[in-house]
């Protein structure tokens, strides 16, 4: 195994060098102008190593002059201080690369697979896609130590730079059946054109941030241009859309015979304060309740006694035309407020996606941003309560949230919700970890960008619809190998990480089984919040 030195060994030598020239010099002077006994530079180096190794003074010592002393003082606490960066900088770092495992260099052996450049939340999450599919995938990483970490924990990895050929060539990528890259726009490019020198056939997708730079990844080659935050903007307007009205929403085609809908049960829907029983989903409409989101949790088959209350979001299964019936008797009870006033904090990309989908249904929109640009109506800092008074908090139905960062989005959710307790707050989060502060800070639905990112590529490439949920994404996994076959469902979920909610069978849709007895089997096909 070679070891590479780190950044930080190169540091610590170069400091080594800088101060070993500093006290050589400077004793070398010393012991001529104070102790009157001149030598050569050699004799000098020879004394400051041997003082820094704690090895003695040889024939120089002791010292006349005051001088002398305090500098041989101080090459001596150089020393020590050298000793102690050198097990931090050298020695540390070189025991833990001697038992690290050594990353494979032969090509990986895979077929029909695909390729991940770069290590992102966004490719985290798609390759979290491909683990809940049973898909076979290898991450082209550039940087040696989360190389490592991936190999370290199971992943396929080719260590190199996923610009230069013979790195796509360890990763298989003339046998892939996809390429991911997800870097800076001209890295992209770049990795695109590589990837087309030894495969112009495969399927290229780059996902990219730059809207005036995407038409270039194209010309390098890339099949699809993905822009998460742009979906992510309409995947918000549409929570806003759904703040004064019941409808089915994200409708999902399972099987033939199968789909999976979302109701958005708010203050005017004729399910609003009333048990399940009482809704009578079955008998009206032939479709059944399979999940519940209340109070920002999930609830898998709820009881008939549930109650039904603003703000509910239910998960419902039938067939096509059974979904149908239920959308036209919605669209037939729900009364909508026209207009509804929306409120955007943070213009960017999201935003600005979020306002051209919500003025196509001709609701009023108010954009609040620090900046003042084309389709700002307010400027200020959204954590300001005057600046969102301003702009009308008190008397919107839905705020959208897409400010920088999440940090400045949890205090905005806090101020807004206390503003206007009514309103849906509706919020982008960056991180996925800060989804939880997110709804505790008052928002009524978190919508995490890197979630959206690894649906999109998986959607992408699968040619499948993921149903983006309010408070979860829902997800399919096809049971055709023996990571799911002959596991129990309890098994399945631990594996997977997603909640089991139907499990599909010859074609017959299995709503009611126990996680611990039943047995999956090779064809099946699990649905499952995620």
């Amino acid at each position: 195994m070679v070891y590479r030195l780190s950044s930080r060994t190169w540091r610590f030598l170069i400091l080594v060098m800088v101060t070993t020239v500093i006290f050589t010099v400077a004793y070398n002077i010393g012991m001529a102008r104070w102790e009157n006994r001149p030598q050569s530079m050699i004799q000098s180096l020879e004394v400051v190593f041997q003082s820094f190794t704690t090895t003695g003074y040889g024939q120089d010592a002791p010292w006349e002059t005051p001088q002398m002393n305090i500098l041989v003082i101080g090459m001596q606490l150089a020393g020590v201080g050298l000793i102690l960066a050198a097990i931090n900088a050298v020695i540390v770092p070189w025991l833990r690369s001697a038992f690290q495992p050594s990353l494979p260099t032969d090509p990986v052996t895979l077929e029909d697979h695909v390729v991940i450049c770069g290590v992102t939340p966004r490719t985290e999450s798609f390759a979290s896609e491909m683990d809940t599919r049973g898909k076979e995938y290898v991450i082209v990483e550039s940087d040696f130590e989360i190389a490592t970490e991936l190999y370290e924990a199971g992943q396929t990895v080719v260590h190199g730079d996923p610009e230069v050929v013979t790195t796509l060539e360890q990763a298989s990528v003339d046998k892939a059946a996809a390429v991911v890259v997800d870097a800076s726009d001209d890295v992209n490019a770049s990795i695109i054109l590589s990837v087309r020198e030894i495969n112009s056939e495969v399927t290229t997708i780059a996902v990219t941030e730059d809207r005036e730079l995407r038409e270039y990844q194209r010309i390098a080659g890339a099949d699809e241009l993905l822009s998460p935050r742009q979906l992510l903007g309409e995947s918000l307007a549409v929570r806003a859309k759904t703040a004064t009205m019941s409808i089915v929403e994200n409708r999902m085609e399972i099987t033939d015979d199968l789909e999976l809908a979302e109701i958005s049960v708010t203050e005017e829907s004729p399910f609003c304060n009333t048990t399940l029983a009482d809704c009578r989903f079955h008998k009206r409409y032939g479709v059944t309740v399979v999940g519940a989101w209340d109070k920002n949790e999930f609830i898998r088959l709820p009881s008939s006694d549930f109650k039904v209350e603003e703000t509910t979001h239910l998960l419902i299964a039938g067939t096509s035309d059974s979904v149908n019936d239920l959308q036209a008797g919605l669209r037939s009870t729900s009364h909508r407020r026209i207009p509804q006033r929306v409120l955007i904090a943070g213009y960017g990309e999201s935003g600005a996606a979020a306002k051209k989908a919500l003025s196509e249904e001709d609701m009023a929109v108010t954009v609040l941003d620090t900046e003042d640009k084309s389709g700002v109506d307010i400027v200020g800092d959204a954590r300001q309560p005057d600046v969102l008074q301003e702009a009308g908090i008190e008397d919107v139905s839905a705020v959208i949230v897409t400010v920088s960062n999440d940090t400045t989005a949890i205090f905005t959710t806090l101020i807004a919700s206390d503003m206007n307790p009514d309103a849906e707050i509706i919020v982008r989060a960056i991180e996925e970890e800060n989804t939880t502060k997110l709804y505790r800070a008052g928002a009524a639905t978190v919508e995490a960008l890197a979630t959206i990112s690894g649906q999109m590529i998986a959607t992408t490439i699968f040619d499948d619809s993921p149903l983006t949920s309010f408070k979860a994404q829902i997800l399919t996994a096809s049971v055709t190998s023996d990571y799911l076959s002959g596991k129990t469902v309890a098994e399945a979920e631990r594996k997977t990480d997603m909640n089991p909610l139907i499990i599909i069978r010859n074609g017959n849709a299995i709503f009611e089984f126990d996680p611990d007895s039943f047995i999956l089997e090779t064809g099946d096909m699990i649905v499952g919040k995620g």
